[in-house]
């Protein structure tokens, strides 16, 4: 099949959530079938990582979105307001890209267009009807993820906005979605969050993955006891769970383990991410490979309080037998069960002695790594994964137009 995938980040690196589920598919995708890959650029890729991929591909088209004066954005909030699209899916619209993916559509006989993401689902305009089928994924539901934002917003302008956007989103997002052939989410409870605002919406589950035969089985280093969180350190609900974690948490688990380290490990870490940093809280920013950080922990912990989709980053250390607490927001859409698989604990209390029973007792320790080690394998490799969103397209070019 001739194939046209539509995503907001160029996916090489694999360094964060997003890309690393779009690089593992778009792979494996490439290896069946032809892709063609329209994406926006920040400017800071390099020459290799833009060659890689283009190897990968049919072609791939890419435009760096320009910043947006004032006026174009007081008119995109008029047009949101009197029942066009939301903000934020104008925002993330480039005219370069969409000049492009146009040239694309009209000269090439596609089987399917996918679109990654539903704020990118504008692009969808572009394509004229019955040209090909339309497949739209969400790595999260926006309108609910902006909700739960605004509730740690950490000022009136940003929860006013993230509440602004969330209203829009629910009123936009379940409804164009119905103008695509198939959709598809991550996780069953986001599959649920859609179809109680429209029960007519037809929904697929393509989870998230996990290499498992690039992240195999670390052994363990011994002491001191240390625990690692990783994501993306300037991304709202991973600064707010490093900053309850370290505040809240970590004490906690000090006052029976003196020698607990920790290590907050990820991308653009905020202000307040770095001003955590002490002799035993070490900030990391970006780094190129997380298994020397997994290969010095003892526990993963994922103390989210916000969020969508599935934690890519809960796979991962499952996949190295690190055993993970987390809370219900940080496993939820996960095939996860508590006690077997991971533990999990909500309040600032339970979490710390979930910790230090997975530091102190290193037969549960060993039990969890190896249940999580064996899920991972059966449910949530990459190839699985990537089965699944080939299946789907199948299923789809052979229905009817």
């Amino acid at each position: 099949m001739r194939i046209l995938i539509i995503n907001h980040e160029f996916p090489y690196p694999p360094v964060s959530g997003v890309k690393i589920r779009n690089y593992n598919l778009l792979r494996r995708i490439a290896a069946r079938h032809q892709v063609w890959l329209a994406t926006h650029l920040t400017g800071r890729e390099s020459y290799e990582a833009i060659v890689h991929v283009r190897d990968l591909c049919a072609e791939v088209v890419t435009s760096v979105p320009q910043p947006r004066p004032p006026t174009s954005r007081l008119r995109a909030l008029i047009r949101s307001t009197t029942g066009g699209a939301p903000i934020e899916a104008q925002r993330h619209y480039s005219k370069q890209l969409a000049e492009q993916i146009r040239r694309l559509v009209q000269t090439v006989p596609f089987d399917i267009v996918h679109i990654e993401e539903s704020f990118l689902a504008l692009y969808r305009e572009l394509i004229p009807p019955g040209r090909c089928k339309q497949l739209l994924t969400f790595h999260n539901v926006c309108f609910d993820q902006a909700a739960v934002l605004a509730e740690f917003a950490t000022t009136p302008r940003l929860r006013w906005s993230l509440r602004l956007q969330s209203r829009q989103m629910r009123r936009w997002e379940p409804w164009y979605a119905e103008r695509f052939d198939q959709c598809s989410v991550v996780s069953d409870v986001d599959r649920n969050r859609l179809q109680a605002v429209n029960p007519r919406l037809a929904v697929d589950i393509v989870p998230n993955g996990v290499d498992a035969r690039r992240y195999r089985v670390l052994p363990n280093h011994g002491s001191p006891p240390t625990l690692i969180f990783v994501g993306h350190m300037g991304y709202l609900p991973c600064v707010d769970a490093a900053v309850h974690f370290t505040r809240e948490i970590l004490p906690r688990v000090q006052q029976r383990l003196p020698d607990v380290e920790l290590w907050l490990v990820g991308n653009n870490p905020s202000g307040a991410v770095q001003r955590l940093a002490s002799g035993r809280v070490h900030v990391t920013g970006f780094v190129e490979d997380v298994r020397s950080y997994y290969q010095r922990s003892t526990v993963c912990v994922v103390p989210l309080r916000a969020g969508g989709g599935t934690r890519l980053k809960i796979l991962e250390a499952m996949a190295f037998a690190r055993p993970v607490v987390s809370t219900t927001v940080g496993a939820e859409g996960l095939t996860v069960s508590d006690g077997e698989h991971l533990l999990i604990a909500d309040q600032p209390e339970a979490f710390a002695q979930a910790v230090v029973r997975l530091l102190t007792e290193p037969a549960l320790r060993e039990r969890i790594a190896a249940h999580a080690r064996q899920l991972v394998e059966s449910l949530y490799d990459w190839d699985l994964v990537a089965e699944r969103q080939m299946q789907i397209y199948d299923a789809v070019a052979a229905t009817p137009p």
